[in-house]
C-alpha cells in the first residue's frame, strides 16, 4: 500500500511531493511546448520537427519526443518502410495540453518586446 499526502491526494502542485509538478516541469520546458506546438497541426516526422524547431540538436528533440510519449503526450508511429518511417502525434491528451501552450505563446509574441 502505497501512502499519498493529503497535498498529492488533493493535486496541490505547490506541495514538495505533488506528482503534479513532473507534468508541470513537462510542460513547461521550452523545447516539450515548441514540439506540442509543431504538432497541433498533424503527425511530424523527426527531421519535419528538427527543421521547424529551429536550434534544437537531434538530441534534444530525441530526448524531449521520448518524455512526451512516456507522459501520453504523444504517441510514436513506426512503419515498416524501408527507409523506416517514424510519425509522432498527438494524443488527446497532448491536443487538450496544447491549448492552453498555445495561449502563452500567443501572449509571448505579443507582449515581447526587442529590449525584453
Amino acid at each position: 500500500m502505497v501512502l499519498v499526502s493529503e497535498e498529492c491526494a488533493r493535486n496541490d502542485v505547490y506541495a514538495a511531493m505533488c506528482p503534479c509538478r513532473d507534468m508541470l516541469d513537462l510542460l513547461a520546458n521550452k523545447w516539450s511546448a515548441l514540439v506540442i506546438g509543431a504538432l497541433e497541426d498533424g503527425p511530424q516526422r523527426f527531421g519535419q520537427l528538427r527543421r521547424r524547431l529551429e536550434g534544437i540538436s537531434p538530441k534534444v528533440l530525441s530526448q524531449t519526443l521520448k518524455r512526451l510519449e512516456e507522459h501520453d503526450l504523444l504517441t510514436r508511429t513506426v512503419y515498416a518502410e524501408v527507409p523506416a518511417r517514424v510519425d509522432y502525434e498527438l494524443t488527446q491528451l497532448g491536443h487538450s495540453a496544447a491549448a492552453p501552450l498555445k495561449h502563452l505563446r500567443d501572449w509571448v509574441e505579443t507582449n515581447i518586446t526587442a529590449d525584453g
